[in-house]
């Protein structure tokens, strides 16, 4: 079994990409605030615009800070260290149906979803990452840029993160343009006009990407899925309207940032729950999460065919010690939480 998420510290090139970021974040905040801001307040006719930049850019960066290490040093959520969720391989799922109510996801065989790394049953939504070495509660995907999970504790900090660099860089981009503009003459020394430039043209990179990436995260959020959920849709060809924990929009809102909306937009106030159980009053199990079901039975059975179709063309002998197609594929483990994953359905 693996150690928790302290050892992800324990390997500090891994830190490599947060550390691309963090110069990013500075090169921008100072280039903005030196070559744009305070000039226009050292002018008496853009002094009080350039107040107002300064008030307001300055609050959305600190902002940007504090999410950004919240979402860094917050464990995304664990499955509990209790007995109640110790894997034992011969527990059958007769004996386990205590447990099993508190989970709908399961194996194609009927059984619980288990981890056979950390030695766990799963809890639904529950995926394992082999870069942070442990398994983790609804899980978004795994961001380098931040070394760690989004998951069920971290992802309302994420998605800040998200929300307030989108608002930073389109203040970068709208309003340094000006300086830039008024830059780009032979009266300017080459330094301010080189990183005015190089600060407007990472501006429109970032803010681009960025903006991107968080309308993906917000269509996310409205259909109450998770990035690996519709990777596993997009795999099954299903449609994105059926969901079997969608709450609504207001209940998928809070379901990411939180049950009071006063709070939504400051780093505090995460959603209420463990993370283990999704299915309420107000996200039933959907009748029409079959389909996807029987989508993931018709991939599955190609992929059995295939394993078949390449052992027939083995010799006879070898069926006769035992090596048949079946039993070759049966023995296989699922090694990871996308594999796992694509063989589970909704009760």
């Amino acid at each position: 079994m693996f150690e928790p998420m302290k050892s992800r510290f324990e390997e500090p090139a891994k830190f490599l990409p947060v550390a691309f970021i963090v110069i990013n974040i500075t090169l921008l905040w100072s280039i903005y605030n030196v070559y744009h801001i305070i000039p226009l307040m050292q002018e008496a006719e853009t002094a009080q615009q350039g107040t107002l930049l300064a008030v307001v850019f300055n609050c959305v960066s600190f902002m940007i800070a504090i999410c950004y290490a919240r979402s860094i040093l917050t464990q995304p959520g664990m499955i509990p260290d209790t007995a109640e969720w110790e894997y034992v391989p011969q527990d059958s799922r007769d004996s386990d149906s205590s447990k099993l109510d508190v989970a709908t996801e399961t194996k194609r065989s009927g059984d619980r979803r288990h981890c056979k790394w950390c030695a766990k049953y799963k809890p639904d939504r529950c995926h394992h990452c082999r870069v942070c070495r442990t398994c983790v509660l609804r899980m978004d995907h795994h961001c380098p840029w931040i070394y760690n999970c989004v998951g069920f504790a971290n992802h309302k900090y994420f998605f800040l993160v998200l929300f307030y660099s989108v608002i930073a860089c389109q203040m970068i981009i709208w309003t340094m343009y000006q300086s830039l503009k008024m830059a780009v003459t032979p009266e300017t020394d080459f330094l301010s006009m080189f990183l005015l430039l190089f600060g407007e043209t990472l501006a429109i990179f970032l803010g681009f990407m960025v903006t991107v990436f968080f309308g993906f995260h917000i269509w996310l959020m409205f259909k109450a899925m998770t990035t690996i959920e519709f990777c596993e849709k997009s795999m099954k060809r299903s449609a994105y309207d059926t969901n079997a924990y969608n709450r609504g929009p207001y209940g998928n809102i809070r379901a990411v940032l939180g049950d009071q909306p006063l709070l939504w937009l400051l780093p505090c106030s995460p959603p209420s729950g463990d993370g283990i159980g999704f299915i309420t009053e107000e996200a039933p199990l959907l009748q029409s999460t079959s389909k996807d079901m029987e989508d993931g039975r018709g991939i599955r059975k190609k992929v059995h065919e295939n394993v078949a179709g390449k052992h027939k063309g083995k010799k006879s002998y070898e069926a006769g010690t035992g090596g048949s197609a079946g039993s070759d594929y049966g023995s296989g483990q699922e090694s990871d939480s996308a594999q796992e994953s694509a063989a589970v359905k909704s009760a």
